[in-house]
């Protein structure tokens, strides 16, 4: 299992050296988007409206927005010496409380710790006692250059560490639309939802919970690549060099062309004039 970070997890004088791996995955069916026409994906390029082009990774810079197209530009070196600060701290579990007490509204992703070398022991005892308190740590720590708040508890026998989201990142219910106040619920129609309730009550069981869109998806995919209904991207021409060089030889003809300088066509009346004018010296010499 991949290693996303290494650091410590302290609580009193108590350190435990651990490796953090992602505890969950992403197994959403990716789908790509082909120009129809030659079936080929289609790219999504940087740009820059201002400039009217490409942009290359060298020449981004982060910034925040602190107005309507107003920034404060941030270098890479001042984020770097500001997540090394925070980095360096470890992760300390700063109270203990009990799971029930935090809204899952709160939860956001969930990371298994394992201990490093030599961390076994402290791993161990933090565990236990996690275990007979029935308690879980609340801590802070940097990921993926943010800080999180967290709490640390036990999943079959592995700690797990959850990041949760600041109370502030929680949107007010308030805030939500066409929400009902008190109403009135007549005890026939309530007596009938609570005995639905109950015929339907079991013990969570996660393994009967399936994605059938997921497994759909997957299923027709697998039909029609067996039934063979299935496209290759076109590649780019390469270019010929014979081409290229007619192409080249014919840019430069059209260039030299332009660039050749308009020479006035002699008009009738204009040569007529010059040669009246030179018989006229000659009768005139004689």
């Amino acid at each position: 299992m991949h290693t996303m970070w290494k650091g410590t997890i302290s609580f009193g004088l108590v350190n435990i050296p651990v490796k953090m791996h992602a505890a969950t995955e992403n197994k959403d069916v990716k789908l790509r988007q082909l120009h129809k026409e030659c079936q080929t994906p289609i790219k999504y390029q940087r740009t820059c409206p201002n400039c009217d082009r490409d942009v290359e990774s060298d020449e981004i810079v982060k910034a925040y927005e602190y107005a309507k197209n107003k920034f404060v530009v941030l270098d890479d070196e001042e984020l770097a010496n500001l997540k090394k600060e925070q980095q360096d701290k470890a992760v300390e579990i700063v109270d203990f409380v009990k799971l029930e007490e935090i809204d899952p509204i709160y939860f956001e992703k969930s990371y298994y710790l394992s201990p490093s070398e030599g961390g076994g022991k402290a791993y161990g005892l933090l565990r236990s006692a996690l275990n007979e308190t029935g308690k879980i740590g609340v801590a802070k720590m940097i990921i993926r250059s943010k800080e999180q708040l967290a709490v640390i508890r036990i999943y079959q026998n592995t700690l797990v560490v959850e990041t949760i989201h600041y109370p502030d990142e929680v949107r007010a219910v308030q805030d939500v639309p066409n929400v009902p106040e008190d109403t009135e619920t007549a005890k026939k129609e309530l007596d009938t939802a609570k005995m639905l309730i109950d015929q339907l009550t079991t013990e969570f069981d996660p393994e009967k919970y399936k994605d059938d869109y997921r497994t759909a998806l997957l299923e027709l995919i697998e039909e029609k690549k067996n039934q063979d209904e299935v496209t290759t991207a076109k590649e780019k021409p390469k270019p010929d060099n014979v081409t290229n060089l007619m192409d080249a030889l014919e840019q430069s003809l059209d260039r030299a062309k332009k660039d050749k300088p308009k020479t006035k066509k002699k008009t009738a009346s204009s040569s007529g004039k010059r040669k009246t004018a030179s018989s006229t010296k000659k009768k005139t010499g004689s």
